[in-house]
């Protein structure tokens, strides 16, 4: 971008015809055992709009984290369509982006993620859309270093991914109508102290116990059998080393397993909890909020569908 001048939007934009807006969805990742390969998108949005300016770089950014998001060349959406424009060859002559975000951030819920994928799309359209969605995906895993947020906030729906030096192995699957629980309590748990306290090296019957009940929880997913995912949605290598950093963890999982929960797990690095269910998701979430509250922590609550669309172009009026 040409110049280096930036300020926040101290008045509302007229966004011009050329701007591209994008919906990213929230992601749930791990799914109890699937540490790093399983992520699940999540209907709750962050908007992006972006488009070229004579010069600069210019930001209106609405929502959550709109008085702590970095409004400069850090921003991770202005630093992902730069990598579009690198990869591309294009010097934008300056860059506006507004946001327009409902995902909580350091919540565990793929706000980063949202944040990425939403600068990849929005760039490669405003470029003419010159690489294709493989090539979109295997640079958001790039980025992001692992593959579980960033590709079912591409794709949508449930995504087991692995990664491979030649890029991702993906495989998106199908599910049957499913709605969860997310309940953020007013904690903040850093991505990077939830991987720094994990052990380096795990037993081989933790590795044995993750690896079949991953394997068992997609079946469960797919089947809608939460009998089942009752039973196999746990996990060895990530949840009771981080649980510490979650306060009334424990009198949670016991609140939302009461009030009918067939399980609950821990949403990426956290703090939030996702809890699925056939039904009585609302008695659910209250229980939840409740046991919270009696540890003397507040927590905001989504009742969420999948989403099974991923990132995609919102048409304005």
């Amino acid at each position: 971008m040409s110049g280096e001048s930036m300020h926040a939007a101290e008045h509302p934009f007229r966004i011009p015809q050329s701007a591209v807006h994008i919906q990213v969805p929230a992601t749930s990742a791990n799914l109890g055992p699937g540490f790093d390969c399983l992520g699940l998108a999540l209907a709750l949005y962050n908007e992006i709009e972006m488009c070229e300016i004579d010069h600069g770089l210019e930001f209106d950014i609405q929502g959550e984290g709109a008085a702590e998001l970095p409004q400069d060349k850090t921003n991770y959406s202005v630093s992902a369509a730069q990598c579009i424009f690198d990869r591309v060859g294009y010097v934008p002559r300056g860059l506006f982006i507004r946001s327009v975000n409902s995902i909580p951030m350091s919540s565990g819920l793929g706000s980063s993620s949202a944040a990425i994928v939403g600068g990849l799309v929005a760039a490669n359209l405003l470029t003419g859309s010159q690489l294709s969605r493989d090539r979109v995906i295997a640079l958001a895993v790039e980025i992001e270093g692992h593959p579980d947020n960033v590709v079912p906030a591409i794709l949508g729906g449930l995504v087991i991914a692995a990664v491979e030096p030649d890029g991702p192995i993906i495989n998106q699957i199908d599910l049957p109508p499913l709605s969860v629980i997310a309940v953020t309590p007013d904690l903040r748990v850093s991505t990077e102290e939830a991987r720094r306290i994990l052990p380096v090296m795990v037993p081989r019957a933790d590795a044995i116990f993750n690896l079949s009940r991953t394997a068992l929880v997609i079946q469960a997913l797919t089947r809608g059998d939460f009998d089942l995912l009752s039973r196999v949605m746990n996990d060895r290598l990530h949840q009771p080393y981080r649980k510490h950093l979650i306060t009334g963890y424990d009198d949670v999982i016991e609140a939302a397993r009461s009030a009918g929960a067939a399980a609950v797990v821990i949403s990426g690095s956290g703090p939030t909890l996702v809890a699925f269910a056939p039904d009585h998701h609302s008695e659910i979430a209250q229980a939840m909020r409740q046991a919270f509250k009696q540890n003397g922590v507040g927590s905001r609550v989504w009742i969420l569908n999948v989403d099974r669309a991923g990132a995609r172009l919102v048409d304005d009026p």
